[in-house]
């Protein structure tokens, strides 16, 4: 993607969450040099990679496969993996009508997808195998606002704006918005977008940016790279 085009999305981005009511944090509005100026005070934002995300996975198609992220709170992963701290994590996400968020599954976070509002969010589900791998075959259960409701292979949830699903560990999952654009919540244990996102197909993660324009702000895939300690 063009990092002037990411520029664009991120002030269209931060324009829908205001109209929806929610105010981001301060530093959601620090340029790259404050931040960079103020990278020792705030090394737990970086390092537990809080921020503005934006993706295409890798496919240059960001209309028709991408999704737009705001991380807002974050903890460690080895927080998680010794089972105490801050073992939490919260995100607002952008999906476009008909922009489709790839199938895929997490190891190790559980999350309550939630729509916030807008249009419709579609969730399309598929079960594991007995190694974890997608199973075209299968279902399996999740939770849509705390009620128990088993699923079959390829069935599609369509929540309306209030209305949430909780998705464990090997629940496969693809999700787009359906008659317009859709602001989703995310409330999940540690988000590790690095190592925790198992796509079906060979795609990637993070976009390849081709640095057409200087970023009005850093997106957390750039603070590797540019807030090195």
């Amino acid at each position: 993607m063009k990092r002037s085009r990411i520029n664009q999305l991120i002030a269209e981005g931060a324009e829908t969450i205001a109209r929806h009511g929610f105010a981001l944090p301060p530093f959601a509005r620090w340029s790259p040099d404050e931040l960079a100026a103020r990278a020792d005070e705030a090394r737990h934002v970086i390092d537990a990679r809080c921020g503005w995300d934006v993706t295409d996975y890798g496919a240059g198609r960001y209309a028709e496969m991408g999704l737009f992220l705001f991380t807002l709170r974050n903890g460690l992963l080895s927080d998680l993996q010794r089972g105490g701290g801050m073992c939490y994590a919260e995100k607002l996400l952008i999906s476009g009508q008909d922009q489709l968020s790839p199938m895929h599954t997490h190891r190790l976070k559980a999350e309550d997808i939630i729509n916030r509002g807008g249009a419709t969010l579609v969730v399309e589900l598929y079960g594991s195998d007995d190694d974890g791998g997608f199973a075209e075959d299968r279902g399996g259960r999740v939770w849509l606002d705390g009620i128990a409701r088993d699923y079959g292979p390829g069935e599609k949830l369509r929540l309306e704006p209030g209305e949430s699903v909780t998705l464990r560990p090997g629940d496969w999952h693809a999700f787009w918005g359906e008659g317009g654009e859709v602001l989703i919540g995310e409330v999940s244990t540690v988000n590790d977008d690095e190592t925790d996102n198992v796509f079906r197909d060979p795609i990637g993660r993070f976009s390849e940016i081709e640095e057409d324009a200087p970023p009005t702000h850093l997106l957390v895939s750039d603070y590797a790279a540019r807030l090195a300690r």
